[in-house]
């Protein structure tokens, strides 16, 4: 019973990230459940994700299983994983109305000549909500998380793969 509950979240979760990241596919599905309970005023996106310590274990964990998710793997080949690690927690502080500043470059920058794919983007998206959930971040604290970082994708991904 606790894994088909487990399966269930996963499932809802999985949906509203695609919906939240484009995929309209979806759309019905997500609409037809509730949303989570949203998190209290008194706490912010950041502390429901943990602070620094919890970012820091998300984005660990993200970045394991991205280095060994065969859909995205070879996008780190030749990436350096510490300063990427140290930039991801930044961004993530930041974005979630932490006392941290991102000092990396801009999205569109960064990305311009990696020729990354809506499916690549989804993937690392569906890896982070892994991570999330191995780190027991709170289904509303992710579903805020993943709409604050949903806007990136227009400047990251490549459209059919040849144009921004």
């Amino acid at each position: 019973m606790q894994a088909l509950v487990h399966l269930t979240k996963h499932l809802l979760l999985t949906t509203s990230v695609a919906l939240a990241l484009g995929s309209a596919a979806f759309a019905p599905v997500v609409r037809a459940q509730t949303s989570p309970l949203p998190l209290p005023a008194s706490i912010s996106l950041y502390q429901a994700l943990g602070s620094d310590s919890g970012i820091s274990h998300v984005v660990d964990d993200l970045l394991l299983l991205s280095v060994n998710d065969a859909r995205i793997s070879a996008s780190f080949k030749e990436t350096n994983m510490k300063r990427l690690a140290r930039l991801l927690k930044q961004q993530i502080c930041q974005i979630s109305d932490g006392p941290c500043t991102y000092s990396g470059d801009a999205m569109g920058l960064v990305h311009e000549k990696m020729g990354i794919t809506s499916t690549q983007f989804n993937a690392l998206a569906e890896d982070l909500q892994i991570a999330m959930e191995k780190n027991q971040i709170p289904a509303s604290a992710q579903w805020k998380l993943i709409a604050r970082l949903a806007p990136m994708k227009r400047q990251m991904v490549l459209k059919d793969g040849l144009e921004k």
